[in-house]
């Protein structure tokens, strides 16, 4: 989701512990989800200065093929522990010794980013095809927003998106610095030596993945698998991105890493200023419209009427909100070149472009249906709170 030029993230850091368990322990499916309610936290943590700052990479058109390529398998160590995940779901807590002698897939992710939600249907189709052939996979939840940190939203977003398969809930970053990480997402492959053989960082190559996988388990002793890839037909937000029309990057709201603002008004930090529409729209450039305070993070709606416009080419549009400090949700009304969505609404709004910030995630509010040309997107808000903080396109 990040640019290979531009795109980093200030991480936070706590200590958190996982029981590595023996071998004896390996349960697969062991269900820990439980309802609760979404957390938003309201303070950026600052990153402390040993951390790496992980970068999201954009795909690009050539990296989104399906079909099946050669994969060339190495070694690049052992798997590092898992060590310092602050909870698992579906599973108990899984380390070197309860994994060795199976196949594994770690796949680094974080449920707000584009580039990881696209990927998902595969992860989760190789994960039921392989699994009496001995694969296990195993997702490592690493978060970029302050509210990603909270283990409900993680859960919320897991039964969302239907993932059954165990995640770690690195919100300390331990798993992702362990492996050297530094993408959304990244997939890491371990034979059952424990040994990394093959990594994969960003969107797509998903035919070269699952050939990977395939080679792993034969070495591993096993048979009769099917020669054919899987073949996924997702649709919402993980259908496959149009690469080949995305012309806008994605974008941050936070003054951390705010881009090509376009306010009549310079941005403040911190501290509610009233904005008014930008006289033109350049092609990637953004604006707000009302009371807000832009802090590290985010831009918050202080008082209605607000709004924020960006001038986009893709056929995609998605952006990353939450609800007030409360929780309360918070209603908004989207317009493209001045005029309700209709068929070119995202899974999100509705034909007359209405719609509710109720949880706090990634949003998809356009989706074109016809040619893709430079447009205008408006979303007003019609209740104050609201947090918002990334687009991304595709």
């Amino acid at each position: 989701m990040k640019s290979d030029t531009s795109f980093k993230s200030w991480k936070r850091g706590a200590i958190g512990v996982a029981v590595v368990m023996g071998a004896g322990a390996l349960t697969i499916g062991w269900e820990t989800v439980t309802p609760a309610k979404f957390s938003i936290v309201n303070a950026v943590r600052a990153q402390e200065p040993s951390r790496r700052a992980p970068g999201r990479k954009r795909t690009a058109a050539s990296t989104v093929s399906t079909r099946e390529t050669r994969a060339v398998l190495g070694d690049e160590g052992n798997m590092p522990e898992l060590e310092g995940a602050v909870g698992w779901l579906n599973s108990v807590p899984l380390g070197r010794e309860a994994l060795r002698g199976k196949v594994v897939l770690v796949d680094f992710w974080t449920y707000t980013c584009i580039n990881s939600l696209r990927p998902l249907p595969y992860v989760k189709a190789w994960a039921a095809k392989y699994k009496d052939a001995g694969l296990v996979v195993i997702g490592v939840h690493t978060p970029e927003f302050s509210f990603e940190h909270e283990t409900a939203n993680v859960e919320w977003a897991m039964r969302d998106f239907k993932v059954s398969y165990p995640v770690a809930i690195d919100s300390d970053y331990k798993i992702w610095n362990a492996f050297n990480n530094d993408y959304w997402p990244a997939q890491y492959l371990v034979d059952a030596k424990g040994r990394i053989r093959y990594h994969h960082r960003g969107e797509g190559d998903f035919g070269e993945i699952e050939h990977a996988i395939r080679e792993l388990l034969k070495e591993n002793g096993a048979s009769g698998l099917s020669a054919d890839a899987i073949q996924i037909s997702a649709v919402g937000i993980e259908a496959p991105g149009d690469t080949v029309n995305e012309r806008s990057p994605e974008t941050y709201l936070g003054y951390r890493e705010a881009r090509h603002f376009n306010s009549r008004e310079r941005l403040l930090r911190d501290s509610a200023k009233i904005y008014s529409s930008p006289a033109k729209m350049p092609l990637n450039h953004w604006g707000l419209s009302g009371l807000w305070t832009i802090n590290p993070e985010s831009a918050v709606l202080k008082a209605v009427p607000g709004k924020i416009l960006f001038r986009f080419h893709s056929r995609d549009l998605n952006l990353v909100l939450a609800p007030t400090k409360e929780g309360k949700p918070v209603r908004f009304r989207v317009r493209l070149d001045g005029a309700a969505p209709g068929e070119n609404r995202g899974v999100d709004t509705a034909l007359d472009g209405t719609g509710e910030v109720r949880e706090p995630r990634l949003y998809q509010l356009i989706r074109q249906k016809g040619p893709i040309a430079d447009r205008t997107f408006e979303i007003e808000f019609l209740d104050p709170g609201v947090h918002a903080l990334d687009f991304t396109f595709g």
